[in-house]
């Protein structure tokens, strides 16, 4: 069976040879690239990130990322956000006061986590709806988290997106969206052991 081509989409993240390695691990032929056209052509889309919000949405403007995302939903075609590329996917980041506008693909802002102990860094486990594709077989596992900015609210998200949620110090957040082709996580899989590679291989079968 031929393997489903991926795009990770290469505009200066951090993380972008650890997620390729993880998805070829986990059955994708992958391809790291800033080309729009091979973008959009792909199987499926992987918009990784690291670092502040504001500095990767400039990251993807500069290769037309934002464009490529919104064309890939219209047409029905699957696209995977990793960590503030999850982030990025909302209509708002606030961060150290400045509100920087995203992609805009789910309604909703990313601000600051409430816990008094940031970032939220290490294994944590999440809530998963009984439906969710990505988190299919992985109930009770633990994924590694890096972050101090996340949705606390999914109030305005669709009705019909299935919504994760993950819980640091008493903070509630979401920890992954999946919505029509449009799956998300706030943790990274690609450093979560056999769970991030399983979830990963869940989201590949979604694409062929």
């Amino acid at each position: 069976m031929t393997e489903p081509r991926v795009v990770v989409l290469d505009y200066g993240s951090g993380n972008l040879h650890s997620a390729t390695r993880a998805l070829r691990a986990a059955g994708a032929e992958v391809v790291l690239t800033a080309d729009a056209d091979a973008a959009l052509a792909a199987d499926g889309l992987v918009v990784p990130g690291v670092g502040a919000f504001a500095a990767c949405m400039a990251g993807l403007e500069a290769v037309g990322g934002p464009a490529v995302i919104r064309e890939r939903l219209a047409s029905e075609r699957p696209v995977l956000g990793i960590c503030v590329g999850h982030q990025v996917l909302f209509g708002h980041g606030v961060e150290h006061g400045l509100d920087a506008a995203g992609v805009g693909v789910l309604p909703g802002v990313v601000e600051r986590l409430t816990s008094a102990r940031l970032p939220h860094m290490g294994w944590n486990t999440v809530d998963a709806p009984d439906d969710s594709r990505l988190f299919a077989g992985l109930a009770g596992q633990r994924f590694y988290f890096v972050h101090s900015y996340g949705v606390r609210s999914g109030a305005d998200l669709p009705g019909d997106a299935t919504i994760t949620w993950a819980e640091h110090d008493g903070d509630r957040f979401i920890a992954a969206v999946e919505h029509g082709t449009l799956s998300s996580t706030q943790f990274h899989p690609e450093k979560s052991g056999q769970a991030g590679a399983a979830l990963l291989r869940n989201w590949i079968a979604t694409l062929g």
